[in-house]
Order: C-alpha cells, then structure tokens, then sequence
C-alpha cells in the first residue's frame, strides 16, 4: 500500500517536479512527486506530495526531510490526509486552517462549500426544531430578532 505525504511550505515560485523528486530520490528511488500549481499562473501554490511505497519509508521521509532546506525555505513534511470528492488537491496542514480556538484540533481542508461545513458543526444537536437550545451570537441578536419579527409578520399576511 502506498503512503502519500505532504509537502508544505515550497517556494511560491516556479518549482520543478524533478527538483522536488531530486531531494526525495535520496531516501528511494521508488519516490514519486507531485507539486501543486495554480492553474491560472502556473506557479507553484506552496505545497505538493510524495507517495512512497510503504509506510516504514515515509516515516523515514518524515524524520529525515521535515526542515530541510529546500530553496530557501524549511519544508514541512507530514502524512497527507485522505482527498474527498469535493475538493481540489489542498493541503490539510493546521497552517492553512482557520482555527482560532487554543484547542489541537486535527488539521481540516477549507472547502467552498460552506452548507457542508455548518451541517457537519451543528451535528445532532439541531435534530429538533426547538430554537430554544441555540443560541444567537450575541453581536447580531438584535438583527436577528428583528428578521424574525419580520418573516412572523410576511407569514401571517400569507
């Protein structure tokens, strides 16, 4: 089974795949690299990814290449998560999530589809309609109430 990792904090510009290859060819030569464009310019997003054979090597890779020096700039190697159907090749690193709890959450994958991420915060706890249990952001309560005093008053002139 093969293992794919990822490879962060790459150069913004133009990156080689074989010069990418050339660091990791070191470790294996049944190293396979893949470096993430933007489609529009062409260059390199800042990341990329290595598949490696087994799991034994990447741990090898991960040891061995995360804060090598890479033009410049200290790459940051981990074990890449699995891609869903969704989404484009990005990278589930903790730098490019949107956390801003002091909790270790798990790194996530920002996605467009904004729906999917509200459904999958709210859980089981919105499983009834009882709007007494959830609470309004306090800096918008006002606005809030007043939108629901409006959609109560559309309804009754129905």
């Amino acid at each position: 089974m093969s293992v794919r990792l990822y490879v962060g904090n790459l150069p913004k510009e133009q990156v080689n795949r074989d010069e990418l290859h050339a660091v990791f060819a070191e470790a294996s030569k049944s190293v396979s690299t893949k470096v993430i464009k933007d489609r529009k310019t062409g260059k390199c997003r800042g990341f990329g990814f290595v598949t490696v054979p087994t799991d034994e090597l990447a741990n090898e890779i991960i040891e061995k290449f995360n804060g090598h020096m890479f033009k410049d700039a200290a790459l940051k190697i981990e074990k890449a998560q699995p891609k869903s159907k969704n989404e484009e090749d990005e990278p589930r690193s903790s730098s490019t999530s949107s956390s801003t709890s002091g909790t270790s959450n798990p790194p996530t994958r920002r996605s467009g589809n904004k729906k999917s991420k509200q459904r999958a915060s709210s859980g089981s706890t919105t499983s009834t309609s009882d709007s007494g249990s959830i609470q309004p952001d306090p800096r918008w309560a006002d606005q809030l109430a007043l939108l629901k005093e409006r959609l109560a008053a559309q309804a009754t002139n129905s």
